[in-house]
Parts: structure tokens; sequence; C-alpha cells
């Protein structure tokens, strides 16, 4: 079985400093059909004003990540770490029993374009911690490149889930194929261009669920960038 979810049918929240896309139930915006896929909570797809931010605030038991689109993603947690999230970076928190952070967009004249992904733990109350590393293009390009997943997968970050995250760079005639557990779950969300998904083409913004499904295959791209997750049923 596969869903699709269009860009245009995500809630939608404008704080004027912030213009936020959620792909499920977040804050506010409340959707019984849709509080997460598999052991995936959160994609949130957020535009932050220049010299605006997330203020220090909380979370527990939950792996954070955070992929930097465009501009700069300026990180501060209760942890020490004190960085800055360029584009080309995926940054891991792992919350546990208990991490306060802010998120800013120092950056004079420039919109930050980031997306924030929630995934579920596989246990609660691990000791919080923070990870971040550069995933160059290269590794993107035509093909899906494991940019976070638990101890032993070969990810570029270690999440405590049991999920996978994979990102892709797709035009023209590159293609890729993944191979699923048809009793798991699979989630695919193009960040921006034009993609095919098992035949059926996605825009910017839109997702794929898949639930029973062999395989995903992308195709036929335009200036696209995707993220497939293989997650827990």
């Amino acid at each position: 079985m596969i869903k699709f979810r269009r860009s245009q049918e995500r809630g939608f929240a404008d704080h004027g400093w912030l213009r936020s896309f959620h792909s499920f139930s977040f804050a506010n915006y409340y959707d019984p059909a849709h509080m997460g896929w598999g052991n995936l909570r959160v994609i949130n797809e957020d535009r932050v004003a220049p010299g605006t931010g997330f203020g220090t605030h909380g979370h527990r038991d939950m792996e954070i990540i955070s992929y930097v689109l465009e501009g700069n993603l300026a990180h501060q947690d209760s942890m020490g770490n004190v960085v800055g999230i360029p584009p080309g970076d995926v940054q891991r928190m792992s919350a546990g029993t208990g991490v306060r952070h802010s998120e800013f967009n120092h950056a004079q004249g420039q919109v930050t374009h980031f997306l924030q992904i929630w995934i579920e733990p596989s246990v609660k109350g691990i000791e919080p911690g923070y990870e971040q590393t550069t995933v160059p293009a290269s590794e993107k390009r035509g093909r899906l490149c494991r940019v976070a997943g638990p101890a032993g997968s070969a990810a570029a970050v270690t999440i405590s889930a049991d999920a996978v995250l994979y990102s892709g760079l797709f035009d023209g005639p590159e293609s890729a194929r993944l191979q699923l557990d048809p009793a798991r779950k699979a989630y695919v969300h193009l960040v921006r261009g034009e993609l095919q998904v098992n035949g059926h083409l996605l825009a910017a913004g839109d997702a794929a669920l898949l639930d029973g499904e062999t395989e995903v295959v992308l195709a036929h791209g335009h200036d696209a960038e995707v993220l497939v997750f293989d997650l827990a049923p």
C-alpha cells in the first residue's frame, strides 16, 4: 500500500518570524489522521527570519535531526554544544533524560530553511547526546546515502531508534532502488524539485507513505533532493 500526502495538505503556521509546514500533528496543528508514521513523529519544514529563532526550550525521550537546506542554524544546548549547522551538515540530538537548547538564525538578510525531524527512540531514559557531521553532495548524487541510523548501520550520525534515514540527489537519468522489509513502514519526503516515486510524480513538499511494500524506486528527477525513511511498524 502506498498513500500520498501533497505539500498543500500539510499543516501550516505563520508566526511572522517563522513559517512552518507540519507533516504531522504539532503544536496548534492537530489532525488525528496524521499523528506520525511508524516511529516517525515530526517533520517540520521551517523558514526562520534573520535575527530570530527558537528560544531555550526542553525536550526528552526523542531523537531529533536537523537537516539544513539554506542559511545557517545556530545551535546551543545544555550539554555545552555551541555550533552552527550549515547546508550539507546533518545534526542529531538525543534528548534522553532531558536537554534544553535554542536555535537561531544569526545571518543578516538570509532566511534559514531547514527540516526538523523527530523519531521516537527505541529505549527511553538514555543519556542525552549530540552529533554533527558533513555529508558531501557527492555522496548523495544519484544514490541514497545513509545519513542517520542505529549503531552498526554505517550512517553518518547514530540515532537510538529503529529507523534509517537516507538522503539523495537526483536529476535526469539518475535513479535508485531501495529494498524494503514489507513488515516495516517507509516514508518518502521530497525536499525540493520533482521526482517519481514508484512511478508516481512528487513535487517539493509532497510525501509518500508506504506500508507492506518491498521497494522504493526513485527515478526521473528534476533538481530533486529527497529523504527516505525506513521505519519500525
